[in-house]
């Protein structure tokens, strides 16, 4: 069986090829490709999203391929085409989103992906910014190191809360979502969830409590968005739901640019609506120079960092490499994106 190990700097080449060689043992040939994310950008490519490479350095490196296994790789109608050997596509995100599914249906191929691969390290993220952004650690540190020493922060109306009795809103409740708030509950906050696909008795068991939208965003002093990103969820947060909070609110970030309306994000904070802004993700990556929140009070901003643990990239290539095993095996996969496909 021929492979193409396509990995970047993250998910290096050489890890996704030794963890799929552990998994299946050695008698098979392996092409390598390694793409300049997170060195450059990822972006769409084609009609594909969040991809980083070409088309055509795919196409060359997947000649004579069964199987390939990548991150950011982009696989589109055109690649598909041009690979018809092709078989399974193994992708080391929480969703295949480099991938044209349409196209890898149509052509038979096999497309798996690896949710709650970055689960740990995107729900410890989350919590960072939360109390970075309600104890002012970032800001205060900043001013500090800038040669400001800002003792008025211990004034009681300048002072930040703690989490203990405040209540927190999850909008989402996937991997990454049940895990910041199993971590929120054990500091002593309210958690409130919304999500129309979670389960509820899950949510009561974790010592949470299940509402609607509204409702969290009425009641939340800390907004934190952990939602996939749909046509659904596009601007799930835009001006008539930032009214909706609590003055003073903080609103958190860690998940999808997508979901937020950027708009209205700097008159939020400039008018208190918003006491501060915690964000990892942008509507567009890296925010451009003239970015209006740059010089918008009381705003944590991290370049899409909440995945990035060296453990995150390990987890992903083992868990392709174990998708790989399942088919040389002929066994049943396991996070199948596209089960129209027969087994081949």
């Amino acid at each position: 069986m021929r492979i193409l190990a396509a990995g970047d700097h993250f998910v290096g080449t050489d890890l996704l090829a030794d963890a799929v060689r552990a998994e299946i043992g050695a008698g098979h040939e392996f092409s390598e490709l390694t793409l300049p994310w997170p060195v450059e950008p990822f972006g769409p490519v084609a009609n594909v999203h969040e991809a980083s490479g070409t088309e055509e350095q795919v196409i060359e490196a997947l000649a004579g391929a069964e199987v390939a296994v990548t991150q950011m790789a982009p696989f589109t109608k055109q690649v598909f085409a041009a690979a018809p050997g092709l078989k399974l596509v193994s992708v080391c995100r929480g969703g295949p989103v480099n991938v044209d599914l349409a196209a890898a249906t149509e052509a038979g191929v096999a497309v798996t992906y690896a949710p709650g691969r970055n689960a740990g390290a995107a729900a410890e993220f989350a919590v960072g910014m939360i109390l970075a952004a309600m104890r002012r650690i970032s800001t205060s540190s900043a001013e500090l190191l800038g040669g400001t020493w800002r003792g008025d922060y211990y004034a009681y109306d300048q002072t930040g809360l703690e989490l203990d009795g405040t209540t927190v809103g999850l909008v989402g409740y996937g991997a990454i979502g049940a895990r910041v708030a199993k971590v929120l509950v054990a500091f002593g906050a309210k958690v409130l969830v919304a999500d129309p696909f979670a389960d509820p008795a899950r949510i009561a068991a974790d010592g949470a409590e299940l509402v609607e939208l509204d409702d969290l965003l009425r009641r939340s002093f800390v907004v934190s968005l952990h939602a996939r990103l749909t046509e659904e969820t596009r601007h799930l947060i835009d001006a008539d739901k930032l009214a909706l909070l609590p003055q003073g609110a903080v609103l958190v970030n860690t998940a999808r640019g997508g979901l937020l309306d950027y708009s209205p994000l700097p008159e939020a904070l400039r008018s208190g609506r918003l006491g501060a802004l915690a964000l990892d993700v942008y509507d567009v990556e890296p925010p451009p120079a003239d970015w209006a929140l740059r010089d918008a009070p009381n705003v944590i901003a991290t370049p899409h960092l909440a995945g990035a643990s060296r453990q995150t990239a390990e987890r992903a290539a083992s868990i392709v490499a174990a998708e790989v095993g399942r088919y040389a095996r002929g066994e049943a996969l396991a996070n199948l994106a596209n089960p129209e496909v027969p087994r081949p």
